[in-house]
């Protein structure tokens, strides 16, 4: 993980670019695919209601704004790989847009398969379960998409 994962030092040396590197970098090849499944189900209806500029606006703001946002949560030395919050952030913003849309997959809405992995998220950070994966960056990429949704859900009747 090395010069490609970010931790919060990163934004102390400057070393800006783990902000991009690090949504590409995983722990694990099942942390590699379950974001692929996540982001598969949850991101190909935004990319296609939306557009590839708009999904990847979204994508990568929200990515990199969570792992800033998330710095006073984690230790220093600390690395955080993985695209997770990028992808709750595609998650929040088509469960606005398109919450009805029915994923094959988990047999239930897009939506409600958004909701309950925020809310199993929140869960893991009320009762302190804690290890390697960063559940609070987690919630921060789900509420740094909602605005994205709700701008681009008013604007979807009409030209999105």
């Amino acid at each position: 993980m090395g010069v490609l994962g970010f931790t919060p030092m990163d934004l102390v040396h400057l070393r800006l670019w783990t902000l991009v590197t690090a949504l590409f970098i995983h722990s694990s090849l099942t942390h590699l695919l379950g974001n692929m499944l996540f982001l598969f189900v949850l991101g190909r209806t935004l990319e296609r209601v939306a557009g590839q500029a708009r999904f990847l606006t979204v994508f990568f703001v929200g990515g990199i704004m969570s792992f800033i946002l998330s710095v006073p949560f984690y230790r220093r030395d600390i690395f955080m790989v993985g695209s997770s919050a990028a992808i709750f952030s595609v998650a929040s913003a088509d469960m606005l847009i398109t919450p009805m849309t029915f994923s094959i997959i988990f047999l239930a809405p897009v939506g409600a398969v958004a909701l309950l992995y925020l809310l199993y998220n929140i869960a893991m950070i009320y009762f302190g379960v804690s290890g390697s994966v960063a559940y609070i960056s987690h919630v921060i990429g789900f509420i740094l998409g909602l605005p994205f949704g709700i701008v681009w859900s008013k604007n979807w009747r009409g030209t999105l």
